[in-house]
């Protein structure tokens, strides 16, 4: 039994943890976890937590519905190294309408908040193809929280007068996931190889567009400003898969 399986647990109905330890496979030049190993984190966290409350991956496939991730905003106060334990966490916050808004976070062995992150998913009905109000029994397992203690941004990243047009690139099969569209992360990982230099980001914001698949072609949009780097993620007429902020 693995560590992380020995300390994996459910809070009752309104959350969910589990332990780990920083892999190589995770970590930069640096030492320390890279930002796509943090999203992927929290990404793990939330499947395992509807897992749990028994709304996991086979469920929702029977049902036809899926909760889509329409955006993000990622704060990280450090980047853990090599070796470290941490602790994963996810709780949602709130369900309105056809949206649902969840919150994770990262701690360190000492219990200290070192990430944490805001994200609205919206339920799909897989069948119709458009999103639908989710019934009680899709929301109900989860309960809510009281959202985190964290500087919340508004949803809408504002986009840049004038951007540069980089080199398109195709999507490729390492980039889909279960969904059959390019996976959240994914996108990040796109919008980093963009930028040039080595960029240690603080604070990310992703809102989610359209999705791609395989076949599609990228192009991308790159914009540095003092304060921040934009990167839209486009396809052929222009309009964006995803735009991306790193600050």
């Amino acid at each position: 039994m693995t560590e992380s399986t020995m300390i994996q647990r459910k809070n009752g109905n309104t959350g969910y943890e589990f332990g780990g330890r920083v892999r190589y496979s995770e970590i930069d030049h640096r030492g320390t976890m890279t930002l796509p190993a943090l999203i992927n984190y929290f990404q793990d966290c939330s499947t395992f937590h509807s897992e749990a409350v028994g709304l996991g991956m086979e469920r929702l496939k029977h049902d036809r519905k899926a909760w889509v991730l329409s955006y993000w905003q990622v704060i990280a106060d450090r980047y853990p190294k090599l070796g470290e334990k941490i602790t994963t966490g996810t709780f949602a916050t709130e369900f309105k309408g056809l949206y649902g808004n969840r919150n994770f976070y990262m701690k360190d062995e000492s219990g200290k908040m070192i990430a944490r992150a805001n994200s609205i998913w919206v339920f799909m009905d897989l069948e119709k193809g458009r999103p639908a109000r989710p019934t009680a029994e899709h929301i109900d397992p989860y309960g809510t929280r009281e959202p985190l203690d964290m500087p919340y941004e508004g949803r809408k990243i504002a986009l840049p007068e004038h951007a540069e047009t980089e080199e398109p690139f195709p999507v490729r099969k390492y980039h889909i996931d279960t969904n059959e569209h390019v996976n959240n992360c994914q996108y990040v990982q796109m919008a980093m190889e963009v930028v040039p230099g080595d960029v240690q980001v603080r604070q990310l914001r992703v809102d989610y567009k359209k999705s791609a698949v395989l076949g599609d072609m990228i192009y991308p949009k790159l914009t540095v400003e003092q304060e921040r780097t934009v990167v839209e993620l486009c396809d052929a007429d222009g309009k964006p898969y995803a735009i991306v902020e790193m600050k």
